[in-house]
């Protein structure tokens, strides 16, 4: 099958590229985040010991630290390996890059995990920065101050109040909706509305209620799935050839 030869060589250069130059945009995007700290801290003369930088990053890994194997585990399965690069050079991976790749894929009917899936996240993201970026060109770059001006001050409360929770409650119907899994999230809602429990009467446990919530949910819905259902992804290859893969 000369068609699925050419599809299966385009999506490994696709992989090797995206592998190739993600790594090397990481590593310059982490160059420049550091670049100012470490000239503040060596060539500044603000006279700051590296026992205090040790002491706030051990502070900061205390608090966030889960959240930097919690998010890669759980934005994953949805974006694929291409559009993680892109989420995490970009951010607002949750109230932004995340519900756009969401609504992608249900919008032309693919399953997230898919080859078809990582694609529309791909585009989705390019469209969601494209969009934030030219939202912040004019309404921040060129009308910010007057906005600020004309805006009564308590809207602005108001909408900085309620965005992060109707943003959030926007991407948590989107994925019941998407994924199509009642039992996966009934089980997410109830790990849910236990961990936020125990978090409210012991508070020192909700430095970790992120990460307990996801793991738990995520084992207890692979032990609890319902295996008669069980079947493969959509897009992948029926059957391989000595060409390659025919979808």
């Amino acid at each position: 099958m000369p068609q699925a030869t050419e599809i299966h060589q385009a999506l490994g250069a696709f992989d090797k590229t995206t592998s190739r130059w993600g790594r090397i945009t990481m590593i310059i995007g982490l160059f420049f985040s550091l670049a100012a700290p470490a000239y503040l801290v060596f060539f500044a003369g603000l006279d700051i010991q590296v026992s205090g930088i040790i002491a706030a990053f051990g502070a900061l890994a205390a608090v966030f630290g889960v959240i930097w194997i919690v998010e890669p585990l759980t934005y994953f399965p949805i974006l694929g390996a291409s559009s993680m690069y892109q989420a995490f050079m970009i951010g607002n991976i949750s109230n932004k890059l995340l519900p756009a790749a969401m609504i992608a894929q249900a919008t032309i009917g693919v399953k997230p995990g898919t080859r078809k899936g990582e694609l529309a996240s791909v585009a989705a993201i390019c469209g969601a920065a494209t969009v934030h970026l030219a939202s912040l060109f004019i309404f921040v770059g060129l009308l910010g101050t007057w906005l600020v001006s004309v805006i009564p001050t308590d809207i602005v409360q108001t909408i900085q109040f309620y965005i992060l929770p109707t943003v959030m409650g926007a991407v948590v119907v989107q994925a019941i909706v998407s994924q199509k899994a009642p039992r996966s999230a009934l089980i997410a809602l109830v790990v849910s509305i236990i961990v936020v429990s125990v978090a409210f009467f012991f508070k020192p446990f909700g430095l970790f209620s992120t990460a307990v919530a996801v793991i738990a949910t995520a084992v207890l819905a692979w032990v609890l799935r319902d295996r008669k259902t069980l079947g493969t992804p959509e897009d992948v290859p029926v059957h391989a050839t000595p060409e390659g893969p025919v979808y």
